[in-house]
């Protein structure tokens, strides 16, 4: 058995752990320099991973995005493709022309479907107030009984998916006729 108390041997086990200064005795302080040194080297390296798994993030977001919008155009197709075969069909068809025309029309009611069945709104804007933000105005003409501003005629639909313009619909827009000449079109302020 040993002769030293349990006490003593604690503080020889702590004097030997602690590093000796120039003097032999333990140090009060270890290097500070050495200290910031690894504590900067740790610093660097979680900064420097942080940053490859952001890269990796975004890589994986970027690749995800991309599937998912080509996902969305191979399906949009797939569901467009049996009307470009009634379509194709109706090229060849030597039926009457009142049978190929009820056969196109069938094919534009599943185009449109399909549209629909994707949030896309068709617009036939005839009737309604000009709106230069969804309407495109191909020109203004005075039309008798028709309120200045108002959409007269529309060439070709338009098209909005949710709240985003796809296509504007291109319009003919109502003028008022000036008395001094029924003829002149003065521009329209909205």
């Amino acid at each position: 058995m040993s002769d030293s108390t349990p006490k003593e041997t604690e503080e020889t086990n702590l004097d030997a752990t602690l590093p000796a200064d120039d003097e032999g005795g333990p140090a009060a302080e270890p290097d500070r320099a050495a200290v910031l040194e690894q504590e900067v080297a740790t610093l660097k390296d979680q900064l420097l991973r942080r940053r490859a798994e952001f890269d990796n993030y975004r890589r994986r977001v970027e690749r995800d995005q991309k599937a998912a919008s080509e996902d969305a155009t191979v399906q949009l197709l797939g569901d467009l493709l049996p009307s470009l075969d009634s379509l194709e069909k109706a090229l060849a068809a030597k039926g009457t022309l009142d049978e190929i025309r009820a056969g196109v029309e069938i094919t534009l009611k599943d185009v449109a479907a399909t549209l629909a069945n994707r949030g896309v709104r068709i617009e036939d804007p005839t009737g309604e107030k000009f709106d230069p933000l969804r309407h495109q105005a191909l020109s203004y003409e005075p039309v008798a009984g028709a309120d200045d501003g108002t959409v007269v005629a529309c060439y070709r639909k338009g098209y909005i998916l949710g709240e985003r313009l796809i296509r504007p619909a291109l319009v003919k827009v109502a003028q008022q006729a000036t008395e001094d000449n029924p003829e002149v079109i003065k521009p329209v302020s909205h």
